[in-house]
């Protein structure tokens, strides 16, 4: 078996010692950034040998200004298929046609020579927004759009690598365009952060209620969601975006908080009876509540739990959290869209892979903040 390279690395190596010279041989005069960003495990450092079985291999993409891709696109793209090698570092470079019966995957495919199915991909910045995300370049970012881009894609664009970027003086350049999107503005961030106390503070208490009847089934399953909106929060917290779920706990695990935070949680999740959760997730609370204190966005809040209206169930969003995190928000757009009330980004409306997935959606969710 030949040794696994991390697709990232594998990528760099191949727009270096594979890409790069037909460009320099080929399109010596012309400006392009190149890049491996958007989907794929790799693209956040996460892949590993089970990824390399679909969609994943020596590739790389290219995006170039507007007149140049109207231009230039194809003759770089069959330039590519011509002079690539069939293999680099031991992987094919040449890929199956798409299988529109398998959501349109492709596998690497041993040839022995040229010309090449290759996966360097050329666009231009505006198209590949425009195609991935559903926002247009030219546009500012407002409120509306922050909250209906899902975290994952977010993510997938400030993760990966730009491996050259260089696309010329009248078009701004690729990094600078994922500088944008570093992370959502203090105040989207603060009604986010509101609205993840506010989904906790709607459940905390059921998971108590559905156990005190005997449904533990039922009492598991919100404490798993509970478990979720306290992980999702400390995202938030870190200013990291959340991925999908594949790789949210992988993820999680990466946070500063997570080695304090994660025995509790667990407790919560793997508990037999309500009573156990509950103390796993009295546990979990009162530690995000002192995480939050000390990144003093809003006054010191109480960080231990109280009854819940004299029943017992221990809550900790009573406390107040979202109300104060609200608060201190000051751009008039979002305070528009918070008084509406606490929903949360796209990512806390709903986890439905379509919606999530496909930028189709956009306009019906940035219509829900609008």
């Amino acid at each position: 078996m030949k040794e696994f390279i991390p697709g990232l690395e594998l990528a760099a190596k191949f727009y270096v010692e594979a890409v790069r010279p037909i460009l320099e041989s080929v399109f010596s005069a012309l400006p392009y950034s190149a890049a491996l960003i958007g989907t794929g495990s790799e693209v956040l450092g996460f892949d590993t040998e089970m990824s390399a079985d679909h969609h994943w291999g020596p590739r790389v993409m290219l995006f170039l200004r507007e007149p140049d891709y109207e231009r230039q696109a194809d003759a770089l793209t069959e330039a590519l298929r011509q002079k690539l090698p069939p293999k680099f570092r031991g992987y094919s470079t040449n890929y199956s046609e798409p299988d529109p019966h398998d959501n349109n995957t492709q596998l690497l495919q041993e040839i022995e020579s040229g010309p090449v199915n290759h996966r360097v991909e050329v666009h231009t910045l505006r198209g590949f927004f425009l195609n991935y995300l559903g926002f247009d370049l030219d546009r500012a970012i407002e409120p509306a759009d922050w909250l209906s881009f899902p975290e994952q894609k977010l993510r997938t664009i400030t993760a990966g690598a730009v491996f050259h970027d260089e696309l010329g003086h009248d078009e701004i350049g690729l990094q600078a365009v994922r500088d944008r999107f570093r992370y959502y503005p203090p105040d989207v961030r603060l009604y986010l952060m509101a609205s993840g106390w506010s989904r906790i503070g709607e459940e905390e208490h059921l998971m108590g209620r559905a156990g005190l009847v005997g449904d533990e089934l039922g009492s598991a399953l919100i404490s798993s969601r509970l478990v979720r909106d306290l992980m999702r929060l400390c995202f938030l917290m870190e200013e990291q975006y959340a991925p999908y779920p594949k790789w949210f706990g992988t993820a999680f695990a990466r946070l500063a908080c997570a080695q304090t935070l994660s025995p509790s949680l667990r407790r919560a999740q793997f508990a037999e009876t309500w009573a156990e959760r509950e103390q796993g997730l009295t546990e979990a609370y009162q530690l995000v509540a002192a995480m939050h204190n000390a990144l003093e966005i809003t006054e010191a809040l109480p960080a231990t739990v109280r009854d819940f209206f004299g029943r017992p169930f221990k809550v900790i969003a009573l406390q107040g959290f979202a109300d104060a995190l609200r608060a201190r928000i000051a751009d008039p757009a979002v305070q528009r869209i918070a008084k509406r009330g606490l929903i949360g980004g796209v990512d806390m409306i709903s986890d439905n892979t379509d919606i999530l997935s496909d930028p189709h959606w956009r306009p019906i969710l940035r219509g829900l903040f609008s």
